[in-house]
């Protein structure tokens, strides 16, 4: 596929987790693609990139919003013959579950109860963004809130954990769904359990091909990193002492959007 292909564009700037999505065709089948901003670029420009959706012969179809943020919806015939005409509807979150009214009770017998979970096996990320806990303020969220606004989507914990949820397996979930793995290398990384963990799996998903590593320093050495893993001096990285959060989150989402491997000298 190449850049310049015919498609009908439906652009939503802010959508909510859980909305349905629900694509209407009216003559043949057509490819039916729900994408946030950054895989939207990538299908314009006919790169490789991830979607929610397929080859869709029968219509209304409806698909779930993964997060909340900036989604379109694109409707193309590549590689099918014939003619369709689409149009797409926003179908709202569902509330939570209504109770009877209270006869002659008080505040305190309601019972507050939480909105259903939408769990989507099409949920992906660009980023998964590993880190320690004493890195969150300082690194971890502006880092993702600068992506974020790069249109880079973001794996954090701070956002995709809820209370209940099992650790192991959100945290599994979010390195298999994610294209690239973050990783912020500090004395309280190499201190803590769980970035090693997810530093084990990012590792493993790079020497397999099927994610990028991505390493920042923060407050270590060079030589206090080959003290603890030497593998990870090799791979080029940023410091936070030499370059600003912004700064690294703009060559973190240039690397991201051409889809390749980082082209910079150390």
């Amino acid at each position: 596929m190449s850049s310049g292909f015919p498609f009908t564009k439906y652009e939503f700037p802010s959508l909510k987790r859980g909305a349905t999505v629900e694509v209407t065709l009216q003559g043949n089948g057509a490819n039916v693609r729900l994408m946030d901003s950054s895989n939207f670029n990538a299908y314009k420009a006919g790169r490789a990139h991830r979607y929610v959706g397929g080859l869709i012969q029968r219509s209304p179809y409806r698909m779930s919003v993964p997060r909340d943020g900036r989604w379109f919806v694109t409707v193309d015939m590549i590689g099918l013959r014939g003619t369709t005409r689409s149009s797409v509807r926003i179908i709202p979150p569902p509330l939570a579950p209504a109770r009877q009214g209270l006869s002659g009770g008080s505040l305190s017998d309601i019972r507050h109860e939480a909105p259903p979970s939408v769990e989507d096996d099409a949920q992906v990320w660009d980023v998964f963004v590993s880190h320690a806990s004493e890195d969150k303020a300082a690194v971890a969220r502006p880092l993702t809130d600068a992506l974020k606004q790069l249109d880079v989507s973001v794996w954090l914990d701070d956002f995709e954990l809820r209370i209940g949820d099992s650790l192991r397996r959100k945290i599994d979930r979010g390195l298999a769904r994610s294209r690239f793995g973050v990783v912020i290398i500090s004395r309280s990384f190499f201190a803590k359990g769980w970035p090693q963990y997810e530093l084990d799996g990012i590792v493993s998903r790079s020497v397999s091909g099927q994610q990028t590593l991505l390493p920042v320093w923060h407050e270590i050495t060079k030589a206090e990193v080959m003290d603890q893993s030497p593998s990870l001096v090799d791979k080029i990285a940023r410091s936070t002492s030499q370059y600003t959060i912004d700064e690294i989150a703009r060559e973190i989402a240039e690397v991201i959007h051409s889809n390749g491997e980082p082209g910079i000298d150390e």
